[in-house]
């Protein structure tokens, strides 16, 4: 997905601080939904996968995906799978590419993935 006229420009990551992309073209548009829903909520997680996307120790609203969903690929790459709590039903997951210094968003949005409510 390439920016275009009007779209948001983001700031290259400096030294020591992640990439945050998305994965597919529905992740990008759930992340705007998320951002209407919670602006700034979905800033603090933006800055988290930017900073310390996969924190030493873990909490209720910012933790691993367990089982199935603890690992993902994406362009050939296994990576740990992990979960924002933006809001009471609003998530955002994604992948971390420590290979590629990339926080893969997976999926946002503004309701609670379906996955995991099997």
């Amino acid at each position: 997905m390439s920016a275009g006229r009007g779209d948001r420009a983001a700031p290259p990551a400096p030294g020591g601080h992640w990439e945050v992309r998305f994965a597919d073209a529905a992740s990008a548009k759930g992340w705007e939904s998320l951002a209407q829903q919670a602006r700034e909520n979905t800033y603090r997680a933006w800055i988290l996968m930017r900073t310390g996307p996969g924190p030493t120790t873990e909490t209720p609203r910012h933790h691993r995906l367990k089982g199935s969903l603890a690992h993902g690929t994406h362009r050939g790459q296994t990576c740990e799978q992990w979960q924002i709590e933006v809001t009471g039903g609003g998530r955002i997951w994604y992948l971390l590419d420590t290979a590629r210094g990339t926080c893969w968003i997976t999926f946002a949005g503004t309701g609670h993935p379906r996955a995991t409510e099997c």
